[in-house]
């Protein structure tokens, strides 16, 4: 190995030949360092999909690197030797900062907590000093966000998405918002009604090359024990991919996005969402150039506003919001449990085997393609996880095991904050919480369902149902002093002893899991 004057370290979701990291690289003195570590496949118990698409994209963004002419050190799974055999990405670069000595460690402001404290103390053991760089892909800093916050009693997105839209001017016309509003929100609620939503685009599918192949070959083997499937692996795994996917997402799906962006259809895992989450999430795309792209649309009149401002808000105001409370609130954030929820999730989340329809659709949806759009994971798994009682922790790490976008800054706030209320509020005004009607009027599968939506006790009753009204007995002192919950808590005061005994009896049946398992 030769002297390294500056090693840039790259995670397996910073796969940008143009990262910060890189500025100044130069090919006679510096090199690259990348790992593939068994740890970050089982920390928690990653779907076979979400390892898969990081190691593809990750040994294609090797191929591109050498290619670039740019030095690497790159440590594969299967690879032999003394390297090879130590778990953790930190013991990996600690042994190669030994024998390479470079001059400085530089990387591009990492994604994931315990991977960045991994680092940190890797390169101290080494004597060595560690440079961090923004990540560009992103529109803020960390350090914009905790200015933003500062003083603040309450930190709601709607202001936080404002400023940005004005400071990049952003879907604006003369200094105000176009269409003369901020927010489409209430245009972005529309259900398919009883026709269903009609032919739907095909999904963006790239075939798996010789590199991918060989890396499902080697998921098939080393982890055959971990959920989900392979058969249908399709994601992009490049930067020529990822950019084909957004060009078909704004030609294809753009437009009736915002119409149906909480729709739901049983069998049809895709409708008119993105699907481009995870190429962004491993930098194949930046949130620059996604946002510039969705504007331009709807500047040339292909796409409706209602679309554009729902898919921008979701990229400039909510992704750049979760990832500023990501990094100011952790590490004590993971281990939140406002409502002192303590159930454990339900065995059947890693199979699909439960006779709720929707829950069946979403789950065996995602145990396939490592995918479910944001309704599904909010309003049925979610749902179902919050009002059941499941312990936050349990909730995020199947979250963060089973989806291929799933990187710990967005995975946990979304799921432990938003979801599941774990955060008391730091993350969403209230408990997102529903009975089954809702599901039934956003379009789930509650006709081919053995529960009934509108029934909360007895053998047919919806299981969604059943545990919202217990979540709101159980909760009531709680709920009662958060004004967007006063009228549903009101609806709790006015049931008779009979009736909440009828619900706790069915409630704890269901816990006990008696209910809900497919037989």
């Amino acid at each position: 190995m030769h002297h390294v004057r500056h090693l840039i370290l790259v995670l397996g979701d910073q796969l940008d030949l143009e990262a910060a990291a890189f500025d100044g690289f130069d090919a006679t003195h510096d090199a690259v360092w990348m790992a593939e570590a068994h740890e970050e496949s089982t920390h928690v118990w990653s779907s076979k999909q979400r390892i898969s698409l990081f190691l593809s994209a990750m040994r294609h963004f090797a191929q591109a690197l050498r290619n670039a002419g740019r030095p690497l050190y790159y440590h594969r799974l299967d690879d032999t030797g003394p390297v090879a055999s130590l778990d953790s990405l930190g013991a990996k670069l600690q042994a190669d900062l030994t024998k390479l000595n470079p001059q400085r460690v530089v990387m591009t402001a990492p994604g994931d907590w315990r991977v960045f404290q991994q680092i940190e103390a890797a390169v101290e053991a080494a004597g060595l000093k560690l440079e961090v760089c923004e990540d560009r892909h992103f529109f803020t800093t960390v350090s914009e966000f905790a200015a933003h916050a500062n003083g603040r009693k309450s930190l709601r997105l709607e202001y936080f998405y404002r400023e940005l839209r004005q400071r990049y001017n952003i879907l604006m016309d003369d200094g105000k918002p176009a269409g003369g509003q901020w927010n489409f929100d209430a245009d972005n609620r529309e259900a398919f009604g009883p026709q269903g939503p009609g032919p739907v685009p095909a999904r963006v599918t790239f075939e798996p090359d010789a590199l991918t192949q060989e890396v499902i070959a080697l998921v098939n083997t080393r982890f055959a024990d971990h959920p989900g499937t392979l058969d249908s692996f399709a994601w992009p795994v490049t930067r020529s991919q990822a950019l084909k996917a957004l060009q078909r997402f704004i030609d294809e799906r753009l437009p009736l996005f915002g119409r149906y962006e909480d729709a739901l259809w049983p069998g049809e895992p895709w409708l008119y969402h993105s699907h481009l989450s995870s190429a962004m999430n491993l930098k194949l795309l930046s949130a620059h150039e996604v946002v510039q792209a969705v504007e331009a649309a709807y500047r040339s009149g292909h796409a409706p506003l209602q679309s554009a401002e729902g898919f921008i808000r979701q990229i400039l105001g909510w992704r750049e919001y979760v990832r500023g409370i990501y990094w100011m609130q952790m590490p004590s954030y993971i281990e939140r449990n406002a409502l002192n929820a303590e159930e454990e999730l339900p065995s059947w989340f890693w199979t699909g085997q439960t006779d709720m329809a929707c829950l069946r659709d979403a789950i065996t949806q995602t145990l396939e393609h490592g995918y479910a759009h944001h309704i599904q994971r909010l309003m049925v798994t979610g749902l179902y996880a919050l009002l059941l009682g499941v312990r936050p922790q349990q909730v995020h790490a199947w979250y963060l095991s089973v989806y291929v976008d799933a990187v710990e800054w967005v995975e946990l706030p979304n799921t432990l904050g938003m979801s599941q209320y774990g955060d008391g509020g730091l993350m969403a005004s209230k408990p997102y919480v529903a009975t089954g009607k809702y599901i039934q009027r956003m379009g789930g599968p509650c006709k081919g369902c053995r529960y009934d939506p509108a029934l909360r006790e007895g053998e047919r009753a919806c299981p969604y149902t059943t545990l919202y009204w217990d979540f709101l007995m159980r909760h009531e002192t709680l709920l009662a002093k958060n004004p967007r919950m006063a009228l549903q808590v009101k609806n709790v005061v006015r049931m008779t002893d009979s009736q909440k005994q009828a619900v706790t009896l069915r409630a704890d049946a269901i816990r006990r899991g008696e209910v809900g398992v497919a037989q």
